[in-house]
């Protein structure tokens, strides 16, 4: 008797780790950790100019950006950075309007290197001020196209390994350089990814709850098919963006039975979205699971006035409170209207400050997160054809017009 078969049953704990396990040694996010920073840091230093703008698009920016924008308030930096990613003429054209090109290194960002939004805005920069090797750093593949014309013109380059996919690209070159030219350290950066990398292959804290969480999304993807980050900080807004292309691209796939898997990822910022989005989590259908990110210390000691208002004395309370306290009580009683029906998934994490290792300690987690998840719906976390076959439309579509 011959046998075959493609059942797949649910697979255990310990068969994902070991297969989190083989995917590390050709998945090249996972050893950013341990890679040296010197390049970066000596580059950094040679940087004269006070603007820095980065081009490029999704995993070229978002992650740069989600760390830049929760750190950049706390920070004592002489650069300011900027980021040019989206082709609408109106958007370009305002911020470009508002930098001083003449004094901006410009930092260009394509894996690939032929991505058609990045390519476009580049050349219209080139149209405003001369480009050459002493106002532009190209990061890309060592063999692509964009590599090949930074060495025909001489500018300096950073590689993006082949085995590092751009969404999961912020810790590589795509991040650390423009994060360490601006004055964020990058060594601190990556002491946060360790710990969390360490505490998960080590088995520790990290193995347990992102084990349980990715087999709790998993197994209830039918039933809870949107994840919700509530994020209780307008300084996280960046981190929202990053983790709705990591979360969207990774795990909305075909799995190895050909059938449709997704999670729908959705980020909110509280208090904001605590007057809109929270009546839909309360009383809506139940499809979605919460996650509330609160930050413990927001370095920051802005109270409320002791000033009276004629007809609003029974607000008085407010008064003298720290503005950090006041939103932390609000994430609070959020958590417990949710907990308090008993019927919504949900879990809290909070960040102790507003450093570079708590952001990055945050990200990496959901970058393991994201790949266990993958492992349990049996999909690739690292591909995304959906995406590829629009890329390639519109290529198709621009080289007919202009022939």
């Amino acid at each position: 008797m011959k046998y075959h078969h493609n059942f797949n049953p649910t697979i255990s704990d310990e068969d994902v780790f070991e297969e989190i396990l083989k995917e590390k040694e050709y998945i090249g996010y996972y050893n950013l950790i341990s890679q040296g920073t010197t390049a970066f840091k000596e580059y950094a230093k040679t940087v004269k100019q006070k603007n820095i703008v980065v081009i490029g698009i999704g995993g070229s920016t978002l992650g740069t950006y989600a760390i830049y924008k929760f750190l950049k308030h706390s920070k004592t930096l002489t650069k300011q950075l900027y980021f040019l990613e989206t082709t609408d003429p109106i958007d370009i054209k305002s911020k470009v309007e508002a930098i001083d090109l003449n004094d901006t290194l410009f930092i260009v960002i394509s894996k690939s290197g032929t991505t058609v939004e990045t390519v476009s805005i580049f050349k219209y920069i080139h149209s405003l001020v001369k480009i050459n090797k002493d106002n532009t750093v190209i990061i890309t593949e060592h063999d692509s196209k964009l590599n090949n014309y930074a060495k025909a013109n001489g500018m300096k380059t950073f590689g993006i390994p082949k085995d590092v996919g751009g969404r999961f690209s912020v810790f590589s070159a795509v991040g650390l350089l423009p994060l360490a030219i601006v004055g964020i350290d990058i060594d601190a950066l990556l002491d946060g990814t360790k710990k969390v990398h360490d505490s998960f292959f080590a088995k520790e804290e990290h193995y347990n709850r992102i084990l349980k969480k990715a087999r709790f999304f998993t197994e209830y993807k039918n039933s809870f098919n949107i994840n919700v980050v509530f994020s209780y900080s307008s300084r996280l807004e960046g981190f929202n963006k990053w983790y709705i292309q990591l979360w969207g691209e990774s795990l909305g796939k075909v799995d190895i039975n050909s059938t449709r898997q997704g999670l729908t990822p959705i980020g909110i910022i509280g208090p904001i979205d605590q007057h809109s989005f929270l009546q839909l989590i309360v009383e809506g259908k139940r499809d979605k699971t919460v996650t509330v990110i609160k930050v413990d210390d927001f370095d920051s000691d802005l109270i409320i006035p002791n000033i009276k208002l004629e007809g609003l004395e029974e607000l008085d309370y407010l008064d003298n409170i720290e503005f950090s306290s006041l939103i932390n009580k609000q994430a609070d009683a959020t958590i417990t209207s949710i907990n308090n029906l008993s019927d919504i998934p949900c879990d809290v994490i909070t960040i102790d400050g507003v450093y570079e290792s708590a952001i990055a300690a945050l990200m990496y987690e959901f970058e393991l997160l994201t790949s266990v998840c993958a492992k349990f719906m049996y999909i690739n976390a690292y591909d995304q054809p959906g995406v590829e076959s629009g890329k390639i439309i519109l290529k198709e579509k621009l080289q007919m017009e202009n022939n």
